[in-house]
């Protein structure tokens, strides 16, 4: 709490200087949905989200001075059967920043979103965000951190990070990072050809007894280092790579390394009104050496998209697991208004999740099921 309390107060600090902004508002995001799972057992939830979010900008001298902030205010109700109901509700902050940026460069500092990456569904360098691509609002928790970048005139750019504080798992993490501890990592982005090459590095400290039962309690934390490499290129179609390599130094697990590579490609059709279509395949492997597959998931993912005209858009899913042989499925039709949007969508996927930082319990888009949502944006 005391460092969104610091953070606040450091937005607030230039309040005076941001009544003069070039730029200062309010805005806010309606959500409800009702997911229903109406098979073995019967599940059914509704819930209503509101993301209100006040944004600045003023000048400094001949740079600018940004700022968000914004809050999670979540409420849930759920029903598994007909005399079982649970109910839950948060309040967190979404986003908690401020910019200083000039022609070049950029410096960010507080709860903010960090994502990079050439794949689109299925993504090796998913690393500090959860975004799924089924989600049609795409939304994720943030990072504290504080994120500078430099663009060169050739397009080239560096990225470099230092996180602390983040004490939850994100992105691909089993383990979370030990309490209060300090990450850091960078990247480097360079053109090349018709796209674009990266090379990534994170560094951080594991503490596995946070999750792990207590007969494998060690009181130690663990250093983990990242490496990773993508590209993306646009010919006749767009093409794309991702690939990272996880080094956790562990004394109780044999599998000390984990690789996780992405491959794919996208294509519009000139039918219609143009018809989307995306491939992917996508590789987790676990072993007790540098590439190793001891243990081992691959998937395949396919998703179409075509927008029937302005206001109304379908879109479909299929992520195949060669592993288990299993099959996950989402389809949804999408309606945008000027300030609201409806979406219908339905999924039927395996009992059990081996999918998305391989959560294998039971959720509610487990199973066959549908979800209606609306949103309202003011």
């Amino acid at each position: 709490m005391k460092r969104e309390i610091l953070l606040t107060g450091l937005l607030f600090l230039g309040m005076p200087g941001m009544l003069r902004a070039q730029s200062f508002g309010f805005r806010g995001q309606v959500i409800s949905w009702t997911t229903v799972n109406p098979f073995n057992p019967f599940q059914v939830q509704g819930g209503l989200r509101y993301i209100p979010e006040l944004t600045f900008t003023m000048p400094v001298g001949s740079l600018s001075l940004d700022g968000e902030l914004s809050a999670n205010i979540r409420g849930s109700a759920e029903r598994w059967s007909a005399d079982s109901l649970t109910a839950d509700g948060t309040i967190s902050p979404y986003r908690l920043w401020i910019k200083l940026s000039g022609e070049q460069f950029e410096f960010r500092a507080g709860l903010q979103k960090i994502n990079f990456g050439s794949a689109h569904m299925l993504r090796p360098l998913m690393w500090f965000d959860r975004i799924d691509p089924r989600d049609p609002l795409q939304l994720t928790d943030g990072v504290y951190g504080l994120l500078g970048r430099y663009y060169f005139l050739n397009n080239a750019n560096i990225w470099l990070w230092g996180l602390y504080g983040n004490n939850k798992t994100k992105g691909w993490e089993i383990f979370p990072s030990k309490k209060n501890s300090f990450e850091y990592g960078g990247r480097i982005q360079v053109p090349l050809l018709t796209g674009e090459l990266a090379t990534t590095y994170h560094h951080r400290n594991t503490f596995p007894d946070a999750v792990l039962p207590d007969s494998l309690h060690t009181g130690l934390s663990y250093p983990e280092n990242r490496f990773a490499l993508d590209a993306r290129f646009d010919f006749l179609i767009g093409l794309w790579f991702e690939g990272a390599l996880i080094h956790q130094d562990l004394d109780f697990s044999p599998l000390k390394y984990t690789t996780l590579l992405s491959g794919g490609m996208d294509y519009t059709f000139g039918a219609g009104n143009g018809l989307n279509v995306m491939v992917e395949y996508f590789a987790y492997l676990r072993g007790g050496k540098m590439f190793g597959r001891d243990d081992h998931l691959l998937f395949g993912g396919i998703s179409a998209s075509y927008p029937l005209n302005i206001f109304h858009n379908l879109s479909a899913i299929l992520f195949y697991d060669f592993s288990n042989h299993s099959l996950y499925r989402f389809v949804n039709w999408s309606i945008t208004y000027d300030r609201w949007s409806f979406y219908v969508m339905g999924f039927w996927n395996p009992d059990t999740f081996t999918l998305y930082n391989f959560d294998r319990q039971a959720t509610m888009y487990s199973g066959l099921g549908f979800q209606l949502m609306a949103v309202f944006n003011h």
